[in-house]
């Protein structure tokens, strides 16, 4: 099987409060709004993150993120008033950090997923 896309899909309750909090998270504004229930960021041409407006099922994703540097998101999330939990290790060189959006989706960046 060939795969061409990854798309991250994290429900919410409310797409308004979602969009501004993960516009908030990754600095920027949504790519796409193409529908009034959905917001896609475009991280690569293979990669992307969808807010999709689902009460039912808000509050249930794991969304990880890999960052080159993660002191440095840390501290541009710092900057726009979100914080991540406490950084741990993984491995010899992997580093997490984890904080939840307003729904209980947990968002945890890594540096070195990969060694």
């Amino acid at each position: 099987m060939q795969v061409t896309r990854v798309l991250m899909v994290a429900p919410v309750r409310d797409i308004d409060i979602a969009v501004a909090w993960y516009e908030r998270l990754l600095g920027r504004p949504a790519d796409t709004r193409p529908m009034p229930s959905l917001a896609d960021w475009h991280f690569t041409a293979g990669g992307w993150l969808q807010v999709f407006e689902d009460p039912e099922h808000a509050g249930s994703t794991l969304l990880n993120l890999e960052v080159p540097e993660l002191d440095s998101a840390l501290a541009g999330l710092a900057e726009r008033g979100l914080a991540a939990g406490p950084v741990l290790t993984g491995g010899v060189r992997t580093r997490i950090a984890a904080l939840e959006d307003p729904d209980g989706n947990r968002v945890t960046l890594l540096e070195n997923p990969v060694a």
